[in-house]
């Protein structure tokens, strides 16, 4: 009995997995691109958020920092941003004088970009950059439904301090720019990112 023959069936499936750096994410074909924006957007857990600065020594220039998101379950998400924020924040008191922001996430903060072996700033490692403004969401179930998601996702914020006024919002879209291959960022409507279904219906669909 060879070595070969004598391989369990599921270590040779392994095998050939890593030989095609196969992933669990099936990503939307690169040209629909309101699919893969969604698919993105669904995926991933943060965002790095650029507010306009309100602070000296950088005040009115471009700020960057990270922040956690949700825009609800994996495969049946809204779309929307969702994030759990506190006033105490350096960025939450930009948007105060200044609610415009912009967000950008990657499929490198998944595992696909590298079991791909595709460098973060690949175009093949998709990534989108959502441009609009950060709102408060004082609907009550809206409130209920970020809650519900923000905190399936990201457990330990239920036990962030609770003196440090934190409250739901949304990251409410104006443009949608995307880069997910060769060929330049496209863009897409935020009438045309809500109406895209970015999930598979069976495995043989596109």
């Amino acid at each position: 009995m060879t070595a070969l023959t004598a391989t369990p069936p599921v270590i040779c499936l392994l095998l050939l997995c890593l030989a095609s750096r196969c992933s669990g994410l099936h990503i939307p074909p690169h040209d629909a691109v309101a699919r893969v924006a969604r698919f993105v957007a669904n995926q991933v857990t943060w965002a790095s958020m650029a507010t306009i600065s309100s602070h000296d020594p950088v005040r009115g220039q471009p700020f960057s920092n990270a922040f956690s998101v949700s825009d609800g379950p994996l495969g049946r998400g809204s779309g929307v941003p969702y994030l759990y924020l506190t006033r105490m924040e350096v960025s939450v008191q930009d948007l105060k004088v200044n609610p415009q922001a912009s967000l950008s996430m990657s499929l490198a903060q998944t595992d696909y970009c590298a079991q791909q072996g595709y460098d973060p700033q690949s175009p093949l490692c998709a990534h989108v950059i959502l441009s609009g403004s950060v709102l408060q969401v004082n609907d009550t179930a809206e409130a209920e439904f970020a809650k519900k998601w923000l905190f399936w996702r990201h457990p330990e914020m239920e036990d962030w301090p609770s003196d440090h006024d934190w409250f739901f919002a949304k990251f409410n879209i104006s443009q949608v720019w995307v880069l997910d291959y060769f060929g330049g960022v496209k863009t897409v409507t935020p009438e045309e990112y809500f109406q895209a279904t970015p999930f598979r219906k069976h495995p043989h669909s596109g």
